[in-house]
């Protein structure tokens, strides 16, 4: 029997495939610890980074209580948006990766919709 952390690499996997396999455009990745809130603008042709925050960057703590709620993924997902475009990335496809599209994942989706990122 597969453990619980297996079964979430075979989701992210299996999200991240179809996704790359699907657009050349850069992807917004989100990683969620128990704690904090992560995402990143990926171009997978060069394999850079394009932007990213997190509920660490001094940008976001100063506006949040805690790092893992909805309103600090908005912060992030805010300030994930304004660097992206700042890196004159207009689109971008969503990498949830092995999460559920609900919660603080999707809070923080919304959020980077809101802010002009176009996916």
């Amino acid at each position: 029997m597969l453990s619980s952390r297996e079964l979430f690499k075979r989701r992210t996997r299996r999200t991240r495939s179809s996704l790359m396999a699907k657009t050349k455009r850069p992807r917004l990745s989100v990683f969620r610890s128990s704690k904090h809130i992560y995402a990143q603008v990926i171009d997978d042709s060069q394999g850079v980074t394009l932007a990213s925050a997190s509920t660490l960057d001094k940008d976001v703590k100063g506006k949040i209580k805690t790092g893992a709620d909805r309103d600090a993924a908005v912060e992030v997902g805010k300030l994930v948006a304004q660097r992206a475009k700042a890196n004159g990335v207009e689109a971008v496809v969503f990498d949830r990766g092995g999460y559920l599209f609900h919660g603080r994942v999707k809070a923080l989706a919304d959020a980077a919709r809101e802010a002009g990122l176009k996916f």
